[in-house]
């Protein structure tokens, strides 16, 4: 029977898989049962191939298809003692051992003689057993160490012990359920109130592991410990239990809302339904901790930066935007209450240094989540409600909290903070506070004065009215916190016409003057970090000039100095570096303009944009090799793992652009590797903006091109890089992003059958398929390389069996093609394909009049990968049916494999030995006579 005539035939193709079990051949044997399954439509004969199958998931370790194969074949047939064996066996290694007992149980009552069965019954006894008794004794253990921990006379050693693996006992499902059942909360909850610091730590973390993916136990112990208790212990004056706090909130929000997704009603998206009581309760008590005077700074960053990342949706596709309009309804006024609270001066909560640049992203995210113009304007008018209140009120202290409120509100929603700025009064009290003799007025009003400089218009208004102002204070202040701002302020309006350098506010030369005193400053350890942070922002501005990216570049002190602020606790500076980074390294996007538009722009006199000669690609190299000496990598490696809200997407974008620029070249991609850059990336790539993204993504690619993946991405973190891989195989990136992701799944494919299936499950191969009919040489024969390492998974050489697929048409037409690259690519996938499932070798002649013709090229090329590749593809056709060998070795085949296999077999080359064995094929079907003494043929047809 022909193999074809198999491929219709499920029993033929249970014989197949039988007799490619019984060789231990499991993988063929799986294959053939899953073609047979697609072919039968008996119930009976698909049990036992469901059956059979079942048996090559367990020989394969894959017990989860075991049991699902297994049970199927009970379905039709209960009783089928060797399915309900093989479930049981399944079940047994899946750690379900009640329902593997039960199994075998019924398997021995059916064949009481089976001594596997009664051999298995044995063995489960003892396990189950065994875990019983596991149990028992972790419920004593569970015990013993809320004695230690609650025992104020045990040894502060013993407690520690105790404490550490009460943390390791939770984060294990089984250990978690005993901790909640042994009355585990309540005694959590009496070491959060001892107020004890490491006891306060290790009931912290013990809830974390009780509460993550859980929503039942979440739901109970939110309920038991009550958001109050949670709240003050995370208004707690240490940091490190504020963090661990804040931290247990995060995972008690993500189990809830997690558990409370529903199926999916549409065909697009999932609805979220409104939160529950719990989820209430928790976002009121964050609201309420904003303005409590006896929260912590800390505690309060906490606050913020947990309602940051709960309360807008995560979509915008989502309708509902209940949350953003109740939080607003219930605390904007609280946000603003915090927004214009400065420290030391205005009564008011306690702050960190952090704390107004959360505030300002908080606004900013929950602006952005309304959805109408009448929502938009009534946060505006709530929030120019509150600056007119405080700012009419009779006193200082009224004006200082409304603009300090204001300032807040530039760096947030600044459309909001415009309005705001236009309202009677707002602007002269700012100019006049910048001459008042209190620093700590001065030092708002200047804040708010470079905040209000943001737009355009903004900057022409006070370029006419407050540079001599800022110039003034820059000059004369005494006080080196208030000359740092006013030079910024300087630096933001000198540097208004941003890359064009025809554009510049300022003479020839100051840029680089307040650049110059931004470095010192920047370098000055005296000055508190707070202050040395108003460099950087400075430099952010100022960096639009190449000459001042070029001394920056020159001062590794000023580089370091900056690269240390990065990596420290004061949050707010993140944005800075990212955006001095950005203008360093040039990657930011520009447009080149039209030549003719520029040409017709300087015949009607208006302005044409100007690169400054320094921004060109062989300067900015260097700069980047200055960056990556001085340690740029570390910094952007500890910028990303800030838990901040300062850390905003527009922060992200600037790190994965810098990334970007600094892997385009390829010995430099070792460097960004070694120092974290691979690990650091894939958060980038899965959140942010699109923009960032996708940046993150290329660099990601770039980096798997040429590094080995298993060591830039080791262990599970090699999965994570596929589908920020699979999301530039899109029409909207660019033809080199696309060549470059695909480069990349070639690699990633090459290296393991999971990475495969990975690839598979990210729904990659119908776009790789795509790519193959890029019109671009090099994108295509990127697609079919990576085409070639995929064929290897079982699910991928379907598609090309598939009854009326036209695929395999294309990789023969491909083999012919007259890119080099591409014909190899193609015909290794042919060669693989016709190896791996040789009923396909019966439809090449099929596919087009010149498959001869292509298959004699490939032979006769000059190239050695390409003859070793033609002649595997003839070893393949001839192996799989007599009549393809004959018509082979009636054309021109037979000489030009005889010519090939010429010479001693010990120098051969792998395409000589291939068409050695060709000819011996073609022996053994008595096709040709004999073989010469040299091993080659005689060329005589029987």
């Amino acid at each position: 029977m022909s193999v074809n005539g198999k491929d219709k035939d499920p029993a033929a193709l249970r014989e197949d898989g039988n007799s490619l079990f019984k060789n231990g051949d499991y993988q063929g044997a799986l294959s053939c049962y899953t073609r047979a399954l697609r072919l039968s439509d008996s119930q009976a004969e698909s049990a036992v191939l469901h059956r059979n199958r079942a048996a090559c998931y367990l020989k394969l370790e894959d017990y989860s298809k075991a049991e699902a194969d297994a049970t199927k074949a009970l379905d039709a047939d209960p009783g089928d003692v060797k399915a309900r064996f093989r479930r049981s066996q399944a079940l047994q290694k899946l750690g379900r051992l009640d329902q593997a007992f039960l199994d075998v149980q019924r398997c021995a009552q059916m064949e009481p003689k089976n001594k596997a069965f009664q051999e298995s019954l044995r063995q489960l006894g003892a396990q189950i057993q065994q875990k019983a008794l596991q149990l028992s004794s972790t419920d004593a253990r569970v015990q013993q160490m809320f004695s230690l921990l609650l025992d104020s006379s045990s040894q502060p050693s013993d407690r520690q012990k105790a404490a550490q693996n009460l943390v390791v006992l939770s984060r294990e499902e089984a250990g978690a359920e005993q901790i909640f059942r042994n009355d585990g909360v309540r005694l959590l909850q009496r070491l959060l109130d001892s107020k004890q610091e490491d006891t306060t730590l290790s009931a912290l973390r013990t809830l974390v592991g009780l509460c993550t993916g859980h929503q039942s136990r979440t739901m109970a112990i939110v309920n038991e410990l009550g958001m109050e208790r949670l709240c003050a212990v995370m208004g707690m004056k240490g940091e490190a239990v504020s963090l661990a706090a804040c931290h247990l909130l995060q995972v008690m929000f993500e189990a809830l809302m997690e558990g409370m997704k529903k199926e999916v009603r549409g065909k697009e998206e999932a609805i979220l339904p409104e939160p529950s009581r719990e989820l209430r309760s928790m976002l009121c008590h964050l609201v309420d901790v904003l303005a409590m005077e006896e929260v912590s700074g800390p505690g309060r960053d906490g606050a913020i930066n947990l309602l940051v990342k709960q309360v807008p949706r995560k979509s915008l596709k989502d309708p509902n935007n209940s949350l953003t309009l109740w939080v607003i309804d219930q605390g904007l006024k609280k946000i603003l209450e915090v927004s214009g609270t400065v420290p030391g001066v205005l009564d008011g909560p306690p702050l960190t240094d952090n704390t107004h640049m959360s505030c300002s992203v908080l606004l900013n995210k929950l602006y952005d989540d309304l959805k109408s113009d009448g929502e938009r304007e009534n946060f505006s008018r709530l929030c120019e409600q509150y600056i007119q209140h405080h700012f009419a009120a009779p006193g200082l202290n009224g004006k200082l909290r409304a603009i300090q409120a204001v300032s807040v509100l530039l760096q947030g929603p600044s459309d909001v903070g415009n309005r705001t700025l236009e309202l009677s009064g707002i602007m002269d009290s700012i100019i006049s506070l910048c001459a008042s003799p209190d620093l700590s007025h001065q030092q708002v009003a200047v804040e708010a004065l470079i905040h209000a400089a943001g737009k355009a218009k903004r900057a022409s208004f006070i370029t006419a009215n407050g540079v001599t102002l800022l110039k003034d204070l820059y000059k004369k202040s005494e006080n080196d916190r208030i000359r740092v701002r006013a030079l910024v302020g300087l630096c933001k309006l000198g540097s208004a016409g941003g890359t064009d350098f025809s554009m510049k506010q300022f003479a020839e030369g100051s840029t680089l003057k307040l650049a110059k005193q931004c470095r010192k400053w920047l370098c000055n350890e005296a000055l508190p970090p707070s202050s040395r942070r108003w460099a950087i922002e400075g430099l952010a501005y100022l960096t639009f000039d190449a000459d001042v990216k070029e001394d920056l570049a020159e001062d590794r002190q000023a580089l370091q100095a900056m690269f240390q602020l990065a990596k420290s606790e004061d949050k707010t500076v993140l944005f800075a570096v990212g955006s001095t980074l950005v203008n360093c390294t040039n990657s930011y996007d520009v447009e080149k303009p039209d030549p003719q538009l520029v040409e017709l722009a300087k015949y009607a006199k208006q302005h044409v944009p100007e690169e400054h000669p320094k921004d060109a690609q062989a300067f900015v190299q260097k700069r980047l090799s200055k960056f990556l000496e001085a340690g740029v990598v570390s910094a952007l490696v500890c910028m990303v793992k800030q838990e901040s809200p300062a850390l905003t997407e527009s922060c992200r974008e600037c790190v994965s652009r810098v990334f970007l620029a600094l892997v385009e070249r390829q010995e430099d991609r070792g460097t960004v590797v070694a120092q974290g850059g691979g690990k650091a990336l894939i958060p980038l790539a899965t959140e942010g903006t699109d923009v960032g993204k996708t940046k993150a993504a290329q660099a990601l690619a770039k980096i798997a091109i040429t590094s080995n993946p298993e060591i830039a991405f080791p262990g599970e973190r090699i999965y994570e890089v596929v589908r920020p891989l699979v999301s530039l195989l899109a029409l909207d990136r660019t033809l080199l992003q696309n060549f470059e992701a695909l480069m990349a799944l070639t690699n990633l494919a090459g290296i393991s059958e999971r990475l495969r299936q990975k690839i598979i499950k990210e729904k990659a191969v119908p776009k790789i398929e795509g790519y193959m009919f890029e019109e671009h040489e090099l994108v295509r024969a990127a697609a079919t390389e990576c085409m070639c390492n995929l064929v290897l998974s079982t699910e991928v050489q379907e598609l090309f069996v598939a009854t009326g697929s036209d695929r395999l048409k294309l990789l023969v037409l491909y083999s012919g093609e007259d890119d080099e690259r591409l014909r190899k690519a193609a015909a290794g996938t042919l060669a693989m394909l016709t190896s791996v499932q040789p009923q396909l070798c019966a439809r090449v002649p099929a596919t087009t009049t010149h498959w001869l013709e292509i298959l004699q090229a490939l032979l006769l090329s000059d190239t050695v990968e390409l003859q070793h590749r033609g002649a595997a593809l003839v070893l393949n056709l001839m192996q799989a049916e007599r009549t393809l060998a004959e018509t082979l070795m009636e054309s021109e085949v037979l000489e030009i494999l005889t010519v090939l296999a010429k010479g001693d077999i010990a120098t051969q080359s792998p395409a000589a030995k291939t068409a050695k064995q060709c000819l011996d094929v073609a022996v053994e079907y008595g096709i040709i006579r004999s073989l010469g003494s040299e091993g080659t043929s005689e060329e005589l047809l029987a």
